[in-house]
């Protein structure tokens, strides 16, 4: 596997192709993915070729949004399937690499301690001290995409998921569900000041 090509290969189509609309899932999401992916790979001890799979389904597990941004993960798939055999990448490596992006499909849904890291890499920011800022990027890229009209239906929407999602490795119940539960706390005391308007 010549991991380093295949990164730098999936990096400058990031880079070239996203559309300037997606202010959340841009290049610097898969950044800090592949970022929190290589921290949860040590701490959670995976070999080092389960890391190698591990950062490359993080590099890859939004590049379908190069093609649309409906069904992203199967168009990933479709682009790793193609692309990574050129980088030396065997067929059962290829498919892991999908498991692993398919299972941050919203709802998650990981099989696998592998595909674990890489959903809970995905969602860290949700029991981080970024998350309001991180937040605001994703509330702009859904507007631009007309699938929310304002704030009042953006801050619903988080409490809804919120309440839906959960952390699945050891380490980002640890350190990420705490803070992950006190924005869950604010954010229903905002919803509720809208009932009582």
């Amino acid at each position: 596997m010549d991991y380093n090509a295949a990164k730098d290969f999936i990096v400058d189509k990031l880079k070239r192709e996203l559309s300037a609309d997606l202010t959340y899932h841009g290049l610097h999401h898969t950044l800090d993915v592949f970022d929190i992916t290589k921290e949860l790979c040590n701490i959670e001890a995976v070999t080092l070729k389960e890391a190698v799979l591990l950062k490359t389904a993080a590099l890859f597990h939004d590049s379908g949004f190069t093609i649309n941004n409906k069904d992203h993960e199967l168009l990933g798939c479709q682009i790793a399937r193609l692309e990574l055999p050129k980088f030396g990448y065997d067929d059962d490596e290829v498919e892991q690499i999908c498991g692993m992006i398919m299972a941050t499909k919203i709802p998650q849904n990981p099989k696998n301690p592998l595909e674990a890291i890489l959903c809970d890499a995905d969602l860290d920011y949700l029991g981080r001290d970024d998350f309001y800022s991180i937040g605001a990027t994703l509330y702009q890229e859904l507007k631009s995409y007309n699938v929310l009209q304002n704030e009042e239906a953006w801050n619903r929407l988080q409490v809804s998921f919120l309440e839906k999602h959960t952390f699945f490795t050891p380490t980002s119940i640890e350190r990420r569900a705490p803070k992950k539960a006190a924005y869950l706390t604010e954010l229903r005391d905002l919803v509720a000041s809208y009932e009582k308007k």
